[in-house]
C-alpha cells in the first residue's frame, strides 16, 4: 500500500500530464472542447481514474468519450514517459457530472425561493386561530378581594366554582 500523499502528489501529476497532452491536441475530430476536472489514484498506484468535463450538447461529449476510450493507450504512454513509478497506473476516463449537478442544485435553489416566497405572503397575511396573545397573564387583585389564607384563592372565585 503506498503511502496517501504520494497517492496524491502522482495524481496531480497525472492530471497535469493528461491536461497538457490534450491542450497540445489528439488527432481526433471527434474530441470537444474537455477539462479534466480530478484525478484519483488508487492506494496501490496501479489504477487512475480521470474525471472530465465537455462543454457542449450530449451528442459532443459522447464523441468526446469515444475519442478519450480510443486515446487511453498513447495517454497512458505519455503519462509513463513522464512520472517516476515502476509501473504505468491504467488509465479510466469518467465523465463528471459537474455541470448536471449545478444544474440541479440550480433548480431546487430556485424552488426553494419561490416556497419561501410564497410562505411570506401567507404569513404577512395570517390570522390568529384564537386570541392574539393566548398566554394566561397573572391576576391582579385589588384592596377589595380577599384571599382565602391556605390556598391562596380568592374566595368569590371559590364561591363561583
Amino acid at each position: 500500500m503506498a503511502d496517501p500523499a504520494r497517492a496524491r502528489k502522482m495524481a496531480d501529476r497525472i492530471k497535469e500530464i493528461v491536461a497538457k497532452r490534450l491542450d497540445k491536441g489528439l488527432r481526433d475530430p471527434r474530441l470537444g472542447f474537455v477539462t479534466i476536472t480530478d484525478v484519483r489514484v488508487t492506494g496501490d498506484l496501479q489504477h487512475a481514474s480521470i474525471f472530465y468535463t465537455v462543454y457542449g450538447t450530449d451528442e459532443e461529449r459522447e464523441d468526446s468519450a469515444k475519442a478519450l476510450k480510443a486515446a487511453t493507450g498513447m495517454l497512458r504512454s505519455e503519462v509513463g514517459r513522464n512520472i517516476t513509478a515502476r509501473l504505468t497506473p491504467s488509465l479510466e476516463f469518467i465523465a463528471d457530472a459537474i455541470p448536471e449537478n449545478a444544474q440541479h442544485i440550480g433548480a431546487l435553489l430556485r424552488e426553494a425561493q419561490t416556497r419561501d416566497a410564497e410562505t411570506a405572503e401567507m404569513a404577512a397575511t395570517a390570522e390568529y386561530a384564537g386570541e392574539a396573545d393566548p398566554y394566561v397573564k397573572p391576576r391582579e387583585f385589588d384592596e377589595n378581594d380577599e384571599l382565602d389564607d391556605e390556598s391562596g384563592i380568592d374566595d368569590e372565585a371559590d364561591a363561583a366554582r
